[in-house]
């Protein structure tokens, strides 16, 4: 177990703090007071693309050190940081936009960070995930991000069925050039009437969404070339049978869960059994291949 008091300094432990910054998606007025006074604060600045978050930095007059850190960033690097860190440096970590960690790197530099028991502060801000979800009329009591829409006719089908089978509402983030794909695979596993949501340049001045049927909105597709950031919304639930995972051995189902709802292998393989109406220990057995 640890323990973090993110704002009470052990006398034993003065190290520095690894601060989470989100940026703006698009509207530089949705920084907050706290993220600008941090950019300007911290001792070194990590960012995904420094050409992009120059331009931030410049805004709001912030001279700050800053160096990348991308998907590419080794543990070398990593090891760095953790030593300035231990050494009572302060690092912000930021994005080109959002939130960091959300379809982001950074993850590997979190996990070391805390494995060197230094604490890791997080900043609220923009998403655009969530900034979509509130104001698209779908249901925002319980919903799933499973990040960018897949490629893959199979996994399309795949999350598309479990979405069916799940009452809550399913956000992605989107291409403009594949949005009317995508749309073409809900209507073909979920129905023409499914309701879904295309919210695109959010917080921008071409902010726009699109809200209505599976059908209505390949209709307009299919005349109108969309552009910009997009998130996909759908409904979530509706399909009565379980015969969609006939196609899928228990091992292909709890692994489907397991990877599209981040759940641990006990947990996916109960849900399984409830869902195909089997005993936990078969689907056990299947799982572990016994």
């Amino acid at each position: 177990m640890q323990k973090q008091r993110s704002f009470q300094q052990d006398a034993l432990h003065e190290f520095g703090k690894l601060y989470l910054i989100p940026t703006p998606i698009g509207n530089l007025e949705d920084m907050t007071y706290r993220a600008v006074r941090l950019l300007g604060e911290v001792d070194l600045l990590l960012a995904e693309d420094t050409r992009h978050t120059i331009k931030l930095l410049n805004h709001f007059g912030i001279n700050t050190k800053m160096q990348s850190f991308h998907e590419h960033s080794n543990l070398h690097e990593i090891d760095n940081y953790i030593e300035k860190l231990q050494q009572g440096q302060s690092i912000g970590l930021v994005s080109d936009a959002g939130m960091p960690l959300i379809n982001d790197p950074g993850h590997p530099l979190v996990t070391r960070v805390l494995d060197a028991d230094i604490p890791v502060v997080s900043l609220p801000g923009a998403n655009a995930a969530l900034t979509a979800l509130i104001a698209s009329g779908l249901s925002a009591e319980r919903f799933t991000y499973y990040g960018f829409f897949p490629r893959d006719k199979k996994e399309q089908q795949n999350i598309l069925e479990l979405i069916g089978n799940h009452d809550e509402t399913a956000l992605f983030y989107e291409s403009p050039y594949r949005i009317k794909q995508a749309i073409q695979a809900v209507i073909k596993h979920l129905g023409q009437e499914r309701e879904v949501v295309i919210a695109r340049e959010l917080t921008k001045s071409y902010e726009e969404y699109l809200r209505g049927q599976a059908l209505e909105l390949l209709t307009y597709l299919e005349e109108n070339q969309l552009k910009g950031e997009i998130v996909l919304l759908i409904e979530g639930g509706g399909l009565k049978t379980l015969a969609n995972f006939d196609h899928l051995t228990y091992k292909q189902h709890v692994e489907l869960l397991m990877s599209s709802q981040g759940l641990i292998p006990k947990e996916a393989i109960k849900q399984v059994a409830k869902l195909r109406s089997v005993k936990k220990q078969e689907v056990y057995n299947a799982f572990h291949e016994l």
